[in-house]
Order: C-alpha cells, then sequence, then structure tokens
C-alpha cells in the first residue's frame, strides 16, 4: 500500500525561508539609517529617493517577472531570483555614495520582485483552493520573521563589525537557501516520491480540464495572452487592491524604525524588542488571515465571498491605526500599529489568493506581477509623499505632525482598497484565457 505524503507542506516551507530571506535583506537599509544617514549626510528626502528606487526596479521587475515565471517555471525563476537579489544585497557594502545606494537599491529591487509571482504561483500548483489561503498565509509570515529577526541581528552585527558587514552578511544568507531549492523543489507531476493520493488531493477542487492538464506538460505564456489580462476587470480589481494597499507596509518597514527614534528615543543601534514585539504580531495576522478564509470555506461559505468577508474585516482592524497620534508611551504606539501591521499581513495573504482563485494557473504569476507592479508604483510615490511631509514637519519644529497625517492615510486605504475591489469584481467570474 502507497504511503500518503504531505510533500507540499515542505514547498511552504520553502517558501517561507525565502520570504523571510527576502524581507531579512529589504529591512536592513531601515535599521541602518541612523547611522548611514550620519555618515553620508541624507536628508529625509535623499532617503525617500533611494527607497524609490528600490520601488521604481521592484515595480519594473514584477511587471515582465510574471510572465518570464510563468515561461520557465517556478524552479528555475526562483532560483534566477535569489541569486540576483543576494548579490544586490551584498554590494551595498561597497557603496560610497547616495547614488551608490540607489544603484545597490535598485538592483536589490529588480532581484526581489520575483519572491511573490514565484511563491504565489508554486502554491497554486501544490494546494487546492481551500488551502491556498493557509499555505499563502504561512509563507507570506516570512515576511514579519524577517522583520523580527533584523531588528535583532543588524545592530548586533553593525555594533560587532560595522554596517558593511551587516549588509554582506545578511545577503550571503540566500545562497544557502538556493542549495535546498534547487535539489528540492519540483511541481507535483514531476516530483518522484509524492503519493497519488496527494496528488489527487491537490487537484480535488480543480474543476477546469486545463487546471489539471496544464502542470503535466510545460506552458508556454505568450505575449499576447499577457497583454490580454490587461483588459480583464479581474486583473484591474487585484491592481487597485496592491496599489492602495501595499505602500502602507513598505511605510512599515522603511519609516517605523526612524518614526519609534525619533518620537519615542528608541536607540536603533541596539536590538529592539519593540519592533520584533510589532513583526512577530504580523505573524499571527498573516497566518490567521490565512486561515480564516479557509475557515469560512470548509463552512460552505462560497470562494470569493469567503475572500472578500474575510478582507473587509481586516480592513476594519487598520482603522485604529490613526489613533497613533495620540499615544503618549511607545508600548500604545506599539500595540496600535502592531494591530494595523497585523491585519495588512492577513489582508495580503488573502489578496494573493484571489489571483489563483479567479486566474487558470498558466497566468497566475503574470497576475501577481502586474498587480505587484501597481504595489510598487504606489511604493514609488508613497515614500515621496512621506519624505516631503515629515521634512517640512521636521522644518516646521515638530516631526511627529508629518507621522500623524501618515498614520490617518495608513487607517483608511483598506477601507476604500476594499470598496473599489469590489466595484471590479462584485462576483466571483472565473477568467477564462
Amino acid at each position: 500500500m502507497e504511503k500518503k505524503t504531505n510533500f507540499r507542506w515542505t514547498v511552504v516551507a520553502l517558501l517561507f525561508f525565502a520570504t523571510t530571506i527576502n524581507y531579512l535583506d529589504r529591512q536592513v537599509l531601515g535599521l541602518l539609517k541612523p547611522t548611514l544617514e550620519v555618515e553620508f549626510g541624507w536628508s529625509e528626502t535623499d532617503y525617500a529617493k533611494i527607497v524609490m528606487a528600490f520601488s521604481a526596479a521592484y515595480a519594473l521587475g514584477l511587471l515582465f517577472y510574471g510572465g518570464f515565471v510563468d515561461r520557465v517555471g517556478t524552479k528555475i525563476g526562483y532560483a534566477i531570483s535569489i541569486i540576483i537579489w543576494s548579490v544586490a544585497a551584498m554590494f551595498h557594502a561597497a557603496a560610497r555614495s547616495t547614488l551608490g545606494f540607489i544603484i545597490a537599491r535598485a538592483s536589490l529591487g529588480l532581484g526581489e520582485s520575483g519572491n511573490f509571482p514565484v511563491a504565489i504561483k508554486a502554491t497554486a500548483e501544490w494546494f487546492p483552493k481551500k488551502e491556498r489561503a493557509f499555505a499563502t498565509g504561512i509563507f507570506n509570515s516570512g515576511a514579519n520573521i524577517g522583520a523580527v529577526v533584523a531588528p535583532i541581528m543588524v545592530p548586533w552585527i553593525l555594533g560587532v563589525w560595522g554596517w558593511e558587514e551587516a549588509f554582506i552578511i545578511t545577503g550571503a544568507i540566500g545562497f544557502i537557501w538556493l542549495g535546498f531549492w534547487w535539489f528540492m523543489y519540483e511541481v507535483p507531476a514531476r516530483k518522484k516520491g509524492i503519493s497519488k493520493e496527494e496528488y489527487d488531493y491537490i487537484h480535488s477542487d480543480d474543476h477546469e480540464e486545463e487546471e489539471v492538464v496544464e502542470e503535466e506538460v510545460e506552458q508556454k505564456s505568450t505575449t499576447k495572452t499577457w497583454l490580454r489580462l490587461f483588459r480583464i476587470r479581474q486583473t484591474w480589481a487585484f491592481v487597485f487592491g496592491k496599489f492602495l494597499t501595499d505602500p502602507v507596509w513598505w511605510f512599515f518597514l522603511y519609516w517605523l524604525p526612524s518614526y519609534f527614534a525619533s518620537t519615542f528615543a528608541l536607540d536603533l543601534t541596539k536590538p529592539s524588542p519593540h519592533l520584533a514585539i510589532l513583526y512577530t504580531a504580523t505573524t499571527i495576522g498573516s497566518i490567521g488571515g490565512g486561515y480564516l478564509s479557509g475557515y469560512f470555506i470548509k463552512k460552505g461559505m462560497a470562494v470569493f465571498k469567503a475572500r472578500k468577508t474575510a478582507m473587509l474585516l481586516f480592513a476594519l482592524i487598520v482603522v485604529p491605526i490613526v489613533f497613533a497620534q495620540y499615544c503618549t508611551n511607545i508600548w500604545q504606539a506599539v500595540a496600535l500599529i502592531s494591530l494595523a501591521a497585523a491585519a495588512h499581513q492577513a489582508w495580503s495573504a488573502n489578496i494573493f489568493t484571489t489571483a489563483s482563485d479567479m486566474f487558470p494557473k498558466k497566468a497566475v504569476s503574470s497576475v501577481v506581477g502586474i498587480g505587484g507592479m501597481a504595489g510598487s508604483v504606489g511604493g514609488i510615490l508613497f515614500p515621496l509623499f512621506v519624505g516631503h511631509i515629515l521634512d517640512a514637519a521636521k522644518n516646521a519644529g515638530n516631526i511627529n505632525t508629518g507621522y500623524n497625517l501618515i498614520f490617518i492615510i495608513c487607517g483608511l486605504a483598506y477601507l476604500f482598497a476594499w470598496v473599489v475591489m469590489h466595484f471590479f469584481t462584485p462576483r466571483m467570474e472565473k477568467v477564462k484565457l
């Protein structure tokens, strides 16, 4: 009798660690900001330009990398992505000017753009719809773990060796993961050792023959199909959902350390339990958010209704962050921002899964790439806005006024995004390609 396997959870573990490394490398700059702005004389606007370089390159990479992954497959696609971003992360150590950091940051953005298109496609390949949001929530929580590890690891490396070594050591970790990925991963149809029971379960809620057949033969996504996605309203629902909410998370990553330092005199040269606790809370949000919509589905709720119900709940949970301006001590602020950041990750686990709900597997990476590009465009514009607002508030003598305005915008962004997505996709309609 054939032994039942559960290799799909090993796949999730691989995706989780890749996402952890992705966000660890991304987070280093924000934690080193106080050190680097003194050494290189950065203004808030200079820092915003460096952040914008990453965002612009990330957007450009996402626009094309999704289609590239749909052509070459998840295994090769992920390998290329992590090689580029790991080299770029290490290259930060060689920068000696603002321009040098802009170049390093742009290179990192190009490499890191491959992470989510590949991870979402791999999840669609290995999981039935009823488990995809939960699986996405698990690997997406790697972003939070990376953000938890970074405030502990980076200041320690900075204190012992220096800021250059912080970039080199964190960047090199990606090559360790690459070895595990290359020798362990394959799509279900070509993976040796998985049971027929697991294979059948993976496809248990695929109701269209093309969904099952596409794994049996290598698919080639054409330019015509890729361009056609822009004429489909389900694509635009995903695009606007990402455009309106991704910049909030980028703000959490890049400016929260500085916010705590300027508002509550947090010493960023030492390991920070405040940031570690904040990002630990987001892990609960990511996994719990993915589980909740799956729970709704198992209780009989339609797939799309389950996603939208969960996302509305998470949008409401973000709103209290507008009251961060009234916090009188750092732990009050940590509590409110932790709630909002956790809700963002719960939202993220579900919005990613809507792409695999609505589109066939052969187009999932392309759609995720297009939507991710839109989120990065928001990430380009929002840092410019944040930089100018904070510089103006700092010049006026009270930088907290700028942060207060930004928190109000963050608190309302998800409700607005949910309404826009509902406008484009009031009902679940599977896209035919």
